[in-house]
């Protein structure tokens, strides 16, 4: 299975600045006309280059996109592009999308909230909670190793590798028991704590604790220890459920012919996968009430909140914290997560100080791809200068 390396991608992007059968009738694979930027702004970040970031959607790297800028000097919100191709309408700027990985950030903070509440203790081997998970071949995984990705835990088997070889199999899910008895068959990558790789396996393991702890499916205790006293309420995890309820915009995969046409799949019903490391839908409003509570303290107490800004010292190379990554970019370090599933890009980021906020959805025409979209570098160029 491919190794998703979408969060590396664009964390370092926007550092550096300078997911059988045949397919469904797809869309044309001319875009709709562009629609109007729709924003409002209260000074402070730069209005006219969000703007032009959000110009002449659609076009071929996505067909929607959903901004959110906030901080110490001002807000700023805005939408572009179309509902959905066919109709050519507006998008909704209250559209509801599918946040991907942007899920870990409430993982790891339900297992941070279960820790202050000494049901767990970071420091206690993952095998102590689920003895039968894991087997003889790996070493002590600690909670913490999890959270922060250097477990040594193999990425686990999907249901393809291609687009074409998912999309076949959009509608049937992997029960994250398993995903996680493909990865332990393959035996440990490295022993835990030496390196860091990022890989959803991780926090697979996490729901899996969550829910050993709670007693509780993880969506539920999920919702109860951090969607709503976050005041997420526009968030859900739909489980086997396809569809994407409520207002929502369409996504797309643009789709490479064999006669070198291309044209846009429409992917907005999928099941989700790895729902405790990528299967929420949130909305852009309630992804920005998350960042807001979670670093003001109000969704995990101080002592186990540092864990969200603390990158592993002693492991080479490590960016990333728990449910969160580091970078820095002209002197001002942000924590930030990203998420990709087929059709769209999420993606949260703050100072610790909250001075700068950013959260965007762009229904990205290549999510799963290797390169930052355009249309998102162009977003966080905009928002972060």
């Amino acid at each position: 299975m491919r190794v998703h390396r979408r969060t590396t991608v664009l964390a370092l992007s926007v550092a550096l600045l300078a997911a059988a059968g045949p397919l469904a009738a797809p869309a044309s694979a001319a875009p709709a006309p562009p629609s109007a930027v729709r924003a409002g702004t209260v000074a402070g970040p730069d209005a006219a280059a969000l703007r032009a970031a959000l110009a002449g959607l659609p076009d071929d790297d996505a067909t929607a996109a959903l901004v959110r800028v906030g901080g110490d000097d001002g807000r700023w919100r805005g939408s572009a592009g179309v509902h959905d191709l066919a109709s050519g309408r507006p998008a909704d700027p209250r559209a509801r999308f599918r946040a991907g990985s942007t899920t870990k950030v409430v993982t790891a903070a339900a297992v941070l909230r279960l820790a202050a509440d000494g049901r767990i203790d970071l420091d206690a081997p993952v095998q102590h909670y689920l003895p039968d998970l894991l087997g003889p071949a790996f070493r002590p995984v600690t909670v913490r190793q999890l959270l922060n990705h250097t477990s040594g835990i193999p990425a686990g088997d999907g249901l393809g590798d291609s687009f074409e070889e998912l999309y076949a199999h959009r509608f049937e899910q992997l029960g994250p028991r398993q995903v996680v008895a493909s990865a332990v068959a393959k035996g440990p990558e490295f022993d835990p704590g030496t390196r860091q790789h990022y890989l959803n396996i991780n926090y697979t393991v996490l729901g899996l604790l969550v829910e050993e702890v709670t007693g509780r499916p993880y969506a539920s205790a999920a919702t109860a220890l951090v969607l709503r006293p976050a005041g997420m309420r526009d968030t859900s995890f739909p489980g086997t459920d396809p569809r994407i309820r409520g207002p929502h915009n369409h996504g797309y995969q643009k789709v490479q012919r064999a006669n070198g046409t291309a044209e846009f799949v429409d992917v907005t019903e999928w099941v989700p996968a790895d729902e405790a490391a990528g299967g929420m839908i949130s909305t852009a409003a309630d992804l920005e009430r998350l960042l807001t509570r979670l670093f003001r303290g109000e969704l995990v107490p101080a002592p186990q909140l540092e864990e969200m800004f603390t990158v592993p010292a002693d492991v080479p190379g490590a960016s990333y914290s728990a449910g969160l990554q580091r970078f820095e970019h002209e002197g001002r370090v942000y924590w930030l997560k990203s998420g990709a599933r087929y059709g769209y890009s999420t993606v949260l980021a703050a100072t610790r100080d909250l001075s700068r906020t950013l959260v965007f959805s762009v229904n990205s025409t290549d999510a799963k791809g290797e390169g930052m979209n355009p249309v998102a570098q162009r977003i966080a160029l905009a928002a972060l200068r």
